[in-house]
């Protein structure tokens, strides 16, 4: 949506996902993700940490289990969402505010790790499904329809024409 901020952030989670079911049965997970920079200072010759920014993040539906039963505490992750600016009252009835991130996508960071990939079967996924119940890549060939080379067929004539050699 227009208007949205957007954001990626690389970070630890500070706990397991806590995945919920809303009365109608939707899921929710979530979530607490720490980011802390880290600078080099040259003068002590060793990396230094800076003030960690610690950031709540949600994500609903199939997505939320997705990210419940593979994410725990402590797991590095690549987090890209939506900032949302929340108004409530605590306890004590004062108007507080928060600032939460509406996950879009999130994977785990393989900078000091490795994973495994599992695709499900089925699910609201934005890829096209291949027939076989499985979501094909956007960038496979069964994703396409027509299953040609959208890379070899000229689409209105060559680029060789726009060429000024």
């Amino acid at each position: 949506m227009a208007g949205e901020t957007v954001i990626t952030v690389v970070g630890n989670l500070t706990a397991d996902p806590e995945l919920r079911y809303t009365q109608n049965g939707k899921p929710v997970a979530n979530f607490t993700i720490a980011s802390t920079p880290r600078t080099f200072d040259r003068q002590a010759n060793e990396w230094k940490d800076g003030d960690a920014l610690f950031l709540r993040a949600s994500v609903w539906n199939e997505f939320a289990e997705h990210v419940s039963g593979s994410l725990t505490k402590g797991s590095r992750v690549i987090v890209q969402g939506r900032l949302r600016q929340r108004s409530y009252q605590d306890r004590e009835g004062n108007n507080r505010t928060s600032i939460e991130l509406d996950v879009d996508e999130i994977g785990p960071s393989l900078r000091y790790a490795t994973a495994q990939v599992t695709r499900t079967s089925g699910g609201s996924g934005r890829g096209q499904s291949n027939g076989g119940g499985q979501q094909a890549e956007p960038w496979s060939p069964q994703s396409n329809a027509s299953s040609q080379d959208v890379w070899n067929t000229p689409q209105g004539g060559t680029y060789d024409d726009d060429l000024p050699f």
